[in-house]
């Protein structure tokens, strides 16, 4: 089965061409800039680049164009799309209504629809990429594959607030979590590098980017996440503030005179480690910044392992222990400061940390970066979305 897997944005369109059986990706790319000035698509096959700038519209526009690089002459990789056999979307959120992978039909837009209010900035696009596909490729299977579906096993005492029951009741207010098929993904992978069952394994996923996330995995299933009703909850972040007093909004808002939009502005776009350091929300020029001596990005840095280490334990207890430790995304793969900071001092729990094997990784590979004699593994297990999108979709429609 070949699979287009497509992660539709606001004003973005990233896809990847993917062939599920050597579950390889033939061709990849982005739509950006949709709706935009300076629109363009880049499109890469083989290490072959192809930029084209051109006004894009919608994302009906920009589905042209991937099907278009998809048939090209030279950068192509099929010659009709009668060799597309699924389209496999990402999808933010999908509420209570989905623990699972979908086939996209009426009902399953509709319910997309009913939850654009829980993520208003990324159920619009998704829905967007969804009926342009519809229209573009008539058709073909749609699939739309949650980042909250993943952690619909968490049970009602993890997942609900301490707020009066009625705003469950009426709003559907709770923990969702997400990064879901990021956090299934390196699980699957780290039990097959383990060669253990999944489902006898205790495992705790850091999943490090711009936006980050940790989750307990107990026997295959998520039992808790530190993102909650938004992607805003947990961890401090790029530009998110993480997990704060909910009194420090209120007071904020009173003395600054800050609307609703402004102090959302504030918590996702202005907080963070760009809040804390002042310099950037990327932490490879934190790092450069606290190594010339910038004591601001030195505490946005162990602020934010500082949090990461206290999820690790926390979820060492709800766990009841862990087999292993998994790092992951862009952060969580690449920066060995970082987890060198989130792994000292955890030999309480059985956590026998390598030092010398953290500093000298091999990127892009599953890398064991504990010691022989620790009780817990430490893994470093690049993540891939967008294949387990691929797989999602297959398993689905092989049904």
């Amino acid at each position: 089965m070949k699979v287009l897997v497509l992660n539709s944005g606001s004003s973005s369109l990233k896809y990847q061409f993917i062939d599920t059986d050597t579950e390889v990706a033939l061709c990849k790319g982005v739509v950006d800039r949709i709706g935009l000035p300076g629109a363009f698509i880049r499109h890469q096959k083989n290490g072959q680049e192809i930029v084209k700038e051109q006004e894009i519209k919608d994302h009906n526009v920009a589905i042209k164009l991937v099907l278009e690089m998809l048939t090209h002459e030279d950068a192509g990789i099929i010659h009709s799309m009668d060799e597309i056999d699924a389209i496999g979307h990402r999808v933010v959120h999908g509420g209570e209504y989905f623990s699972d992978a979908v086939v996209v039909n009426e009902e399953v837009k509709k319910a997309i629809r009913e939850c654009i209010e829980l993520a208003p900035l990324h159920n619009p696009a998704n829905l967007m990429g969804i009926e342009a596909c519809e229209k573009e490729i008539p058709g073909k299977p749609n699939v739309a594959v949650f980042d909250t579906a993943f952690h619909q096993t968490m049970p009602r005492y993890a997942y609900m607030y301490s707020l009066p029951y009625e705003v469950y009741e009426k709003y559907k207010i709770r923990k969702y979590g997400f990064h879901g098929t990021s956090h299934k993904y390196v699980a699957i992978k780290a039990a097959e590098y383990l060669k253990r069952p999944l489902e006898e394994l205790k495992l705790i996923t850091c999943h490090l980017g711009n936006g980050s996330s940790v989750c307990a995995i107990k026997y295959g299933k998520s039992v808790d996440t530190s993102m909650g009703f938004t992607p805003l909850a947990g961890l401090a972040m790029g530009t998110r503030s993480g997990t704060i007093d909910p009194a420090v909004i209120l007071y904020l808002m009173e003395k600054e005179k800050m609307d609703v939009k402004q102090m959302s502005d504030f918590l996702n776009k202005k907080s963070g480690v760009l809040g804390i350091s002042g310099v950037s929300s990327d932490f490879r020029d934190l790092e450069k910044a606290a190594n010339e001596g910038n004591e601001r990005a030195k505490l946005a840095i162990d602020m934010f392992c500082y949090r990461v280490k206290k999820y690790i334990g926390e979820y060492a207890a709800v766990l009841g222990g862990a087999d292993a430790i998994i790092f992951t995304a862009g952060i969580g793969e690449n920066n060995a400061l970082v987890r060198d900071k989130c792994l000292t001092d955890l030999e309480y729990m059985g956590v026998l940390y390598d030092r010398e094997k953290n500093f000298n990784v091999e990127k892009g590979k599953i890398s064991e970066i504990n010691k022989s004699e620790s009780k817990v593994k430490i893994l470093i297990v690049p993540t891939n979305e967008e294949l387990m999108i691929a797989r999602e979709t297959k398993r689905l429609l092989s049904k």
